[in-house]
């Protein structure tokens, strides 16, 4: 078995998409003063390798709080934009530009997900027709390359349980 990372490092001060909130970490205890560490954390609940939720671009859709645990974990396969795409499995595109004519491919096809590295072109336009036929999409992802393209592999990109949540900040893997 082996595990491969896919998520960014959250850090004070990291780059963030245009208009969200910065990132703001903090030390408020030590333990050579308090006994313990403690840190404030602040930033926006699409930072990072993080997860979205219907809800994050239609109203009244499934928030994080409404889907099953196993919305976030299954078999997936490692492509690129123009590879044939497996049908019912999740998919990580390792590059390439999505458009709406392979959504459509991606929906015929029963994805379970839609996972882009920090490489893909991935227009609002793309995640929104996802998100709203139910496809939850993994955003920002690193170290895809790692992944051996093709082969089935089990993903796990678990949220925080942020209620009525639009997405989250994830620790996501691949185990080989």
């Amino acid at each position: 078995m082996k595990i491969i990372d896919l998520s960014q490092e959250i850090y004070d001060s990291m780059p963030v998409y245009d208009g969200d909130p910065k990132v703001k970490i903090e030390d408020l205890h030590f333990i050579d003063q308090d006994g313990w560490n403690l840190k404030s954390l602040s930033f926006g609940s699409h930072t990072g390798t993080h997860v979205d939720a219907p809800i994050h671009m239609h109203s009244d859709a499934e928030t994080l709080s409404d889907l099953k645990l196993d919305r976030f974990i299954g078999d997936a396969v490692r492509l690129s934009v123009g590879d044939k795409i497996p049908e019912g499995l999740g998919l990580l595109f390792d590059s390439g530009v999505f458009d709406l004519d392979l959504v459509d491919k991606i929906l015929n096809l029963n994805s379970k997900f839609v996972a882009v590295s920090s490489k893909v072109d991935f227009p609002v336009e793309v995640e929104r027709k996802l998100l709203g036929s139910g496809v939850i999409t993994f955003t920002d992802l690193i170290n895809v390359e790692a992944i051996p393209k093709g082969q089935v592999f089990t993903f796990f990109g678990v949220p925080l349980k942020i209620k009525k949540g639009d997405g989250s900040p994830i620790r996501a893997f691949a185990i080989l």
